[in-house]
């Protein structure tokens, strides 16, 4: 049975840590699955599966397509959804609608949302429809135009204040989990011991409630340069190299078949 929201905060509660990691299809789902306590489908399927420079460009139906494909490899892991761009920032009666499409379409238990204070009664608005909400907040990679770039954030003391006090707004309007990307370990611990829900943690130091990472890149499948949090636990891009070469010099000696 997949775990539920109420699973991952017990964690937080008996000091369990979360492992997370991100999947775009079947296979690399039902690999993971039994690893994982929470699986992401992100819209950094933008970059990681499309190929584009950003996650501007990914919709809806983009998400329900992969969430489906994901689903049905799922059966351990509490399994989440990003919300692309613009498909909850306009109004609270598109986030509903979008929100519960991907619900229904995906049997997903959760969606992520970037979160500002402008979108705080959308948590609650979601909650209130019978939607767990992920709420993510630092660097949020929807904002890319407006940091000119993939930026570590909470640099300024203002700047981490901002942080805080959105991961606490976010919490008391009922978001169940908080992600925290890019943002100092100081400031990822201060938020952690300020919430009761759990926070999962990318690019914000050892202090959170469990970690998340894109799996190709923790797989090494995507080129370099990989964001500085990133580790590298296999180089399966240099792997399906060599064993594509292999092929293509059997294929024409005649080796194989």
């Amino acid at each position: 049975m997949r775990k539920s929201i109420q699973d991952l905060q017990a964690m937080k509660t008996n000091n369990e840590l979360i492992v997370a990691l991100t999947a775009y299809d079947y296979q690399t789902a039902s690999i993971i699955d039994s690893y994982c306590d929470f699986i992401l489908v992100g819209d950094s399927l933008g970059n990681v599966f499309q190929g584009e420079d950003t996650t501007l460009g990914v919709s809806v139906d983009n998400v329900i397509y992969h969430g489906s494909c994901v689903s049905k490899g799922v059966s351990n892991a509490h399994l989440s959804i990003d919300m692309p761009f613009m498909s909850y920032q306009s109004s609270i009666p598109d986030a509903l609608r979008n929100a519960g499409r991907i619900i229904k379409e995906t049997k997903a238990q959760s969606v992520k949302l970037e979160i500002s204070f402008d979108t705080i009664p959308t948590i609650q608005k979601l909650g209130n429809a019978g939607i767990p909400v992920v709420a993510h907040v630092g660097l949020c990679p929807q904002s890319y135009n407006i940091y000119g770039g993939y930026k570590k954030q909470g640099k300024k003391k203002t700047d981490q204040e901002y942080i805080f006090t959105l991961s606490k707004e976010a919490e008391q309007n009922g978001a169940s989990i908080i992600v925290l990307e890019g943002i100092p370990d100081n400031l990822a611990s201060k938020i952690t011991k300020a919430l009761k829900i759990p926070t999962i943690g990318i690019g914000a130091g050892k202090k959170c409630d469990g970690q998340i990472l894109v799996t190709e890149d923790m797989l090494g499948i995507t080129p370099s340069p990989h964001p500085s949090f990133v580790k590298n636990y296999s180089n399966l891009r240099g792997n399906i190299k060599k064993s594509v070469s292999q092929y293509k010099n059997e294929v024409k000696k005649r080796k194989f078949p």
